[in-house]
């Protein structure tokens, strides 16, 4: 695993920022506007920053589904100072030990950690595409989703990825690790807006 969340969540931050008001009704790769996964990504920071702290106090079940309405009229800053707060969460050695609460489940920290990074880098691949921009994520980061997608893709999974996967996307053998890691989450490479 990374040593930290770190440089996704800053890259995912700069995707945010950048995020034109024009933009929020685009659709994205996970078929939900720009706006609602704007709220998504504000929700997970935030769930994904009391797992790593083991912090049961706020909700600890299943997310809300996501909605442009819940987004503030300072959701360019708000939503990367969570993306930081996550960053410094998963930064601290004990996130990654014992068992947390995510989504109403008790898994390992270790797993929450990847399933956290997973979030961030999928949704930034989303996000980027959906607005016609870039994205270039670290080859470590990318290194350490595949084994974990890979794992999420075997057929013993099939009802874990309900709900979190699509159906594991064909690409061919010489497919950019990058792709390789959309692909394996569900969702098509070659995905862009119309």
């Amino acid at each position: 695993m990374p040593a930290s969340l770190e440089p996704a969540t800053t890259q995912l931050s700069e995707l945010v920022a950048g995020t034109p008001e024009s933009a929020l009704s685009n659709t994205t790769p996970c078929d939900i506007p720009v706006g609602a996964l704007l709220d998504h990504i504000q929700s997970f920071a935030a769930a994904f920053t009391a797992a790593a702290r083991k912090d049961q106090s706020g909700p600890t079940g299943p997310p809300p589904a996501p909605d442009a309405s819940n987004l503030g009229a300072d959701w360019r800053t708000a939503i990367p100072h969570a993306l930081e707060e996550l960053t410094a969460a998963w930064d601290e050695p004990d996130a990654w030990t014992g068992m947390t609460r995510i989504g109403g489940l008790d898994m390992p920290g270790e797993a929450v950690g990847v399933v956290a990074l997973d979030e961030v880098v999928m949704h930034s691949w989303d996000l980027a595409r959906a607005t016609g921009r870039p994205y270039d994520p670290d080859p470590q980061i990318l290194e350490a989703l595949t084994g974990f997608l890979t794992h999420m893709a075997e057929p013993e999974m099939v009802s874990a990825r309900v709900g979190l996967f699509g159906p594991v996307v064909a690409v061919p053998p010489d497919a950019r690790p990058l792709d390789r890691v959309v692909a394996l989450a569900g969702r098509d490479p070659g995905w862009s807006i119309s």
